[in-house]
């Protein structure tokens, strides 16, 4: 998805920008994702994306995301004809979407923007409480162009940037196959290079593991820039969600801990389901994932 850059100030140095963006992840007004358990541990707490009952009109689905004891939803974009966020843009606006999180006691955990892109929905995401948004990157690069040309994309966020200060929101940007933001290089590279705290990853697991890369090696790297993690393994089908695939997420959630991550945990699958279908698997994933920790 292509944006518009910013040049950072050249006098922001690493150090720095690691205790801002600490400070602005405290700072947040969301509910942080990690609360202390009872023995002195971490527990996540659970989001989910709308996507998953994208059949369903953006209030059933909010029912079906709460009923399920999910505390947070992240609202799609039209990705694979999704109508939730433009339903909620045209139809609910701000106070509607805050009434409707309301009535389920559900928090907003994000608005994924991947069609469209974050500024067409800058100001709902702000009016509705401020938030996480994200969105795709650039496309591939060879190897000996990743820096100059991560720097490159990072400089065209600078609209981006001003929108979510002017919003109250962050943007997270995935990794995904054949992009610029692929490899645990890269992962290097944009945490060494993002001098703003507004932006971050969305890490998808799902990507790493086509790879064949450690996810618990890409979490430590990006650390406090994690803005946002799909609970998410590469599978076919309902084998794409935690407890479902054969893929251990007790160490993917354990390294979450030890960056000190405070967002959701986002169980994900691309494919449409019938909703009765993907709520019964989403309680298994909730389950499982509860039980880990």
């Amino acid at each position: 998805m292509n944006t518009h850059s910013v040049s950072w100030s050249s006098g922001l140095t690493r150090r720095s920008f690691l205790t801002t963006a600490a400070a602005s992840a405290a700072a947040l007004t969301l509910a942080p994702a990690w609360a202390p358990a009872a023995a002195g541990g971490w527990r996540p707490r659970l989001s989910t994306s709308s996507i998953l009952f994208q059949n369903l009109p953006i209030e059933q689905a909010c029912a079906q995301i709460a009923a399920l004891g999910f505390e947070a939803v992240d609202i799609w974009c039209a990705y694979d004809k999704c109508p939730h966020l433009d339903d909620v843009a045209k139809r609910l606006g701000p106070a509607g979407l805050k009434a409707l999180l309301a009535k389920h006691q559900l928090k907003l955990c994000g608005f994924s923007t991947y069609v469209g892109g974050y500024a067409q929905y800058a100001e709902l995401l702000g009016q509705a409480g401020g938030g996480v948004a994200i969105q795709g990157c650039a496309g591939p690069c060879p190897p000996e162009e990743l820096r100059p040309k991560m720097q490159s994309f990072l400089e065209s966020l600078k609209p981006l940037v001003a929108l979510a200060e002017k919003h109250n929101s962050y943007l997270a940007i995935e990794n995904h196959g054949q992009s610029l933001l692929d490899s645990l290089d890269s992962f290097k590279a944009f945490v060494e290079l993002n001098a703003s705290p507004r932006v971050g990853i969305a890490l998808a697991p799902y990507h790493v593991q086509a790879r064949k890369d450690s996810v618990e090696e890409a979490i430590a790297i990006i650390g406090p820039q994690l803005f946002f993690f799909y609970a998410w393994q590469r599978q076919p089908g309902l084998g794409q969600l935690p407890g479902h695939g054969p893929t251990d997420f007790k160490p993917w959630l354990q390294a979450l801990a030890k960056v000190n991550y405070q967002r959701y945990v986002n169980p994900f699958m691309h494919g449409q389901v019938e909703a009765n279908v993907v709520a019964s698997a989403l309680a298994k994933s909730r389950d499982y994932l509860k039980q880990l920790l």
